[in-house]
């Protein structure tokens, strides 16, 4: 009798060990709990670039007598003239100083500060690529530490930023971190959770604490009074992160694909003593030999630049490109444009915040139910909705007490359309290209993203201009992105593309209409009226993210 050995993919062996050394136990625990600390950190980091720079109310301060009664609006222009203002009085927001009144970037000297905030998506964008590139080289676990460093050193750095060069060069340093520094903790947290529980534990992890950094990070600032103590305060808790190395172990993935077969070996010891297990040697034997079994019959794999070189693969990718720069445009303006609605940015950011939550569990329990097409069309439009009658209100109608309870309920909802279509759509990018560039693929769509959100600041300096234009702007983008991810076929309950052919080939007779929950009842109904049982050959997904 022949014994024919099938290779076998490395992740559903790392899998298969990691169920003997314990994938649900103390270990998992402890780096869900790490988790929710970086989840934290992440938000703090993220919207330091929404809370240094909130502009209070200002006037011109020449020729207006001590004690004198300011203007009821926000003015370039003291006494009516139209003369060069050289000081500026401030009404400050609960007594918060910000780098906007401190540096008095207002008026003529706006463009400043949305330069400077645009630089920290330049650095996103190169830091993504490099950060990216490097934790092929040297590791997730080393490149964790190095982000989080970066985001400290690059927000501490800002407090010195006082002149336009400086200030742009360190924000560009704070950016470099962004995403790196949450992106390998994800990785490695997912790639040690058992497969069935990935979902909902990193999901309610992002849920609350994600959620819970964003609601604090204004009333920090309040509480430290100014925008010096606020990043100080905030940049201080990644001295934490170096402290990781004392739990949190390599990727098993990354040790494998680099041969480092004896540093694997170690780390998933280390596994099974944190989790108190007791695993055989020849287990860890037999998993290494099961690796070097499948890396000596992995054949050359394509690159990003194959993923344009047929039409309908084409087609999709750069809907998904494009679909990422709107939902990440629309994400990060949405979230930090909390001025200009009749009420204060930090309550009005705090309750934008809570929406968060609601977003992820929103996710697990209709996504997988009505499919990733109708989740990522129908939150964009509702939101593109939301976001632009906003706008026209603000347009039409006089300012009273009703009229900003309307503003800020519609721009909530905005911002929880945006946050369902945002946290949902890096799931639809991965499942839908090919697993072959499936790394390559979705680091490309997630950088264009980043690469976009560049012209998000410029966007809203645009209510200088006309109140409702940032509104109307990205209400429209919003609705654009929702017709284009109509043209995206449904991944829900279907074998995914592994190859360029499969990916090409698949969801080729879905039309613009076609959703997962029609067809199921579609399906059923044809199956009831045949009295037959057919059987499922469909690869159903649950709503992990795969990297």
């Amino acid at each position: 009798m022949q014994v024919v050995r099938v290779r076998r993919n490395t992740m559903l062996e790392v899998d298969k060990i990691l169920e003997k050394c314990g994938d649900c136990n103390r270990l998992q625990l402890l780096m869900l709990l790490l988790f929710c600390l970086i989840n934290m950190l992440s938000a703090l980091h993220y919207y330091s670039q929404t809370i240094i720079s909130f502009v209070p109310k200002y006037w011109c301060a020449d020729g207006l007598p001590a004690g004198g009664q300011p203007p009821s609006e926000s003015s370039c222009h003291g006494n009516g003239s139209l003369t060069t203002c050289h000081s500026y009085d401030y009404e400050l927001f609960m007594g918060y100083k910000s780098f906007t009144s401190d540096m008095n970037w207002i008026c003529a000297d706006a463009w400043k500060l949305t330069l400077g905030q645009s630089m920290f998506f330049v650095g996103s964008v190169v830091g993504t690529l490099v950060l990216g590139f490097l934790a092929d080289v040297v590791g997730r676990l080393p490149i964790l530490v190095v982000a989080n460093m970066i985001a400290m050193v690059g927000n501490l750095l800002t407090i010195w930023g006082t002149n336009l060069p400086l200030f742009c060069v360190f924000r560009l340093v704070s950016g470099f971190a962004t995403d790196s520094n949450f992106v390998m903790m994800y990785i490695l947290v997912m790639e040690y959770m058992r497969p069935t529980l990935r979902t909902v534990g990193l999901s309610l992890c992002i849920g609350f604490f994600y959620c819970l950094g964003s609601m604090a990070a204004p009333w920090i600032a309040v509480l430290m009074r100014s925008w010096q103590g606020f990043l100080l305060a905030t940049s201080l808790p990644f001295l934490l992160v170096p402290f990781f190395y004392l739990i949190v172990p390599e990727s098993i993935q990354w040790l494998v694909s680099k041969q480092k077969y004896d540093r694997a070996v170690v780390c998933l010891k280390r596994v099974a003593k944190i989790n108190g297990r007791q695993v055989d040697e020849s287990s860890f034997e037999e998993f290494i030999e099961e690796c070097k079994f499948s890396q000596q019959h992995t054949k050359a794999r394509p690159n990003l630049l194959d993923l344009f070189k047929t039409p309908r693969l084409r087609r999709n990718t750069l809907i998904l490109f494009f679909k990422s720069m709107v939902i990440t445009l629309c994400y990060d303006a949405v979230s930090r444009n909390v001025q200009g609605l009749g009420i204060s940015p930090f309550l009005m950011f705090s309750l934008s915040a809570t929406t968060i939550l609601p977003a992820c569990l929103l996710i697990i329990a209709l996504q997988d139910r009505i499919g990733r097409k109708a989740m990522a069309s129908i939150s964009l439009l509702l939101s593109g909705i939301f976001i632009s009658v906003t706008g026209g209100i603000l347009f039409a109608a006089p300012a009273t007490d009703k009229t900003t309870t309307l503003l800020v309920s519609l721009s909530v909802v905005g911002r929880f359309g945006v946050t369902v279509a945002y946290n949902s759509g890096a799931q639809y990018a991965t499942e839908l290209i090919p697993t072959c560039v499936r790394g390559q693929g979705v680091a490309a769509v997630h950088v264009a993203g980043y690469a976009f959100t560049f012209f998000s600041a410029f966007i809203l300096y645009t209510r200088s201009i006309f109140s409702p234009l940032p509104e109307l702007i990205l209400g429209l983008i919003s609705l654009l992105g929702a017709c284009l991810c109509l043209l995206l076929p449904e991944t829900l309950h279907r074998t995914l593309p592994t190859s360029l052919e499969d990916g090409e080939n698949f969801g080729k007779n879905d039309r613009w209409f076609s959703f997962s929950f029609t067809e199921q009842r579609t399906q059923s109904a044809t199956t009831l009226a045949s009295g037959h049982n057919t059987k499922n050959h469909s690869s159903s997904t649950d709503s992990a993210v795969y990297f």
